[in-house]
Order: C-alpha cells, then sequence, then structure tokens
C-alpha cells in the first residue's frame, strides 16, 4: 500500500479494518479516509467529495478479524465503478475458509476480476509463514520494483514455501475440511446463542463473544485457559472498552463434543463473573 498512491491520492479505509492495512496506508503519502464498517452509504459520500481526477484506492478486510462478518463486496464494487475508484480485498481470513473450495470473497460472492488487489496471508489457514498479493501483470510488476516491504524483506524460506504449496493442494483437493470447519461453525454457533451469548453480527468461523467489559474479559479468559478452554481477549485500544470480546476460533479438526465442553464451561464462567451481555 506505501507505493501504489501518492501524494494528492486517496485511501479509503473501513473503520475496522485489520491494523495491517492501517499500517500500510499509513506508510504511503496518500490522504486517508476512513469510512463507517461495512456501510456502502458513508463510502459513496465519502468518495463523492473527492477530487473526480485523483486516484482513489478502496481497502477493505474480507471477513473482518474480530467481528466475524462478511464485506459486503458486490455493494462496494458497484460504488467503485461508480467512482472509477481501485479496490484492495485483504483475504488473509477468507483464505480457505470461503468461495469455492476455499478461494476467497471474490469467489464467495461469486465475482469474477472485480477486485483489482486480492491480498492474504500463509499464516492463518495455510499454518506457514509468509503472504501474497494478487493483481494484473503490470500492477505486479510495479509493486515487484517499487514496493518496499518487498524488495527489503528476505524471502520465504524452503520450507515454510512446500508447506504453503502443500496445504493449497489440500485445499484444493479435500473439501471435505471446508465443509467441516463450516458444520462446527454452524453447530457452535447456535449453541452459543442457545445458550444466551452474545455473537453480535459474524458470518464466519470467528466467533466473538462480547463481554463489554475490559477486566471481566481478562477475567473469563484466564478462567477458561485455566479450565482447558483456549480463547483471545480483545480489549481497549484494539477495540472500544464498551465492545471487549474474547475470540472463539474454531478448526475442522475440532468436534462436536469438544464445542459442546467449551460451551458449556464458558456459560459457567460468565455466569459466575456476571457479564451483563450475557442471558444465559
Amino acid at each position: 500500500m506505501s507505493c501504489i498512491t501518492g501524494r494528492n491520492d486517496y485511501i479509503l479505509l473501513d473503520e475496522r479494518n485489520h491494523a495491517s492495512i492501517i499500517d500500510g496506508s499509513r506508510l504511503s503519502f496518500s490522504k486517508v479516509i476512513k469510512y463507517a464498517h461495512n456501510d456502502m452509504e458513508d463510502l459513496r459520500a465519502k468518495l463523492s467529495r473527492l477530487p473526480e481526477e485523483s486516484f482513489k484506492l478502496i481497502a477493505t478486510d474480507g471477513i473482518f478479524s474480530m467481528e466475524g462478518d462478511i464485506v459486503k463486496l458486490p455493494e462496494l464494487v458497484k460504488v467503485a465503478e461508480e467512482f472509477d475508484a481501485a479496490v484492495m480485498c485483504d483475504d488473509a481470513h477468507s483464505l480457505g475458509v470461503i468461495g469455492e473450495r476455499g478461494a476467497g470473497t471474490e469467489s464467495h460472492f461469486g465475482l469474477k476480476n472485480k477486485v483489482d488487489l486480492i491480498m492474504g496471508t500463509f499464516s492463518k489457514s495455510l499454518a506457514s509463514l509468509g503472504g501474497f498479493i494478487a493483481a494484473d501483470k503490470d500492477t505486479i510488476e510495479y509493486l515487484k520494483h517499487r514496493a518496499r516491504s518487498l524488495m527489503f524483506s528476505a524471502s520465504m524460506t524452503p520450507a515454510s514455501v512446500a508447506s504453503t504449496l502443500k496445504a493449497l493442494e489440500i485445499i484444493q483437493s479435500e473439501p471435505e475440511h471446508i465443509e467441516k470447519l463450516w458444520a462446527n461453525t454452524n453447530y457452535a454457533k447456535k449453541l452459543l446463542l442457545d445458550n444466551g451469548f452474545d455473537l453480535g453480527h459474524t458470518e464466519s468461523p470467528i466467533l466473538p463473544i462480547f463481554v463489554r467489559n475490559n477486566d471481566k474479559t481478562y477475567y473469563v479468559t484466564k478462567a477458561l485457559q485455566d479450565n482447558g478452554v483456549f480463547v483471545n481477549p480483545v480489549v481497549a485500544p484494539a477495540v472500544p472498552a464498551e465492545e471487549s470480546l474474547i475470540r472463539f476460533s474454531l478448526m475442522a479438526t475440532h468436534t462436536f463434543d469438544q464445542i459442546e465442553e467449551a460451551v458449556e464451561k464458558m456459560a459457567k464462567i460468565f455466569k459466575t463473573a456476571e457479564v451483563e451481555s450475557f442471558v444465559g
């Protein structure tokens, strides 16, 4: 992102974008504008105020890392076309999760060649290290010679490359893993909602369980980990204190019995902690 746009250009960011996108935009010399989360009318309003001749880049997560919801990509693409803006989609949490054989957000919505830049990491569903950017040939050639973050980084290790390629092969040839991931996700989501947890608007295997209190978020995280349930605490300043949460992330290898045990323990601990957002 540091080299795609220039001093007289604009980068438009969803306010809930991942920190890496925000940091990338700060490295550019462009003007950065945030729009309300997944709000295409606000995006349209922000774009309408910009000079028509300026280059505009809209950068968004595919699946948002904290909330677990999916970008309204078809609407976003229409807005981008209306204002002749380019679109960059971060598929870090989408690759191997949504789309045909895990191909990501663009595939999930049945779009083709509507996203100008697709970025992803190998450290999530592919369980390796490194990342990628996909675009047209001219853009890739430009990035190879202008992107400082690429030029001054070491190459991936052979082991990381090999494990990434093998993981991609497995995702493409064994779709049952994605099917099991979604079976686990749907089962866990139903159990959590039935037990009175607040999950916000998640649409993915990222299940945010809102605590809405920093101190209680730390308490339930520690209590759950002490009882064999691994969760991640997300507190201020990463999110506003009133939106603090624990992130319950599922894998295809989890069993229904494990999910049931985890939800049962969470319900007891949330009740003990008197979490106000919990109505179980």
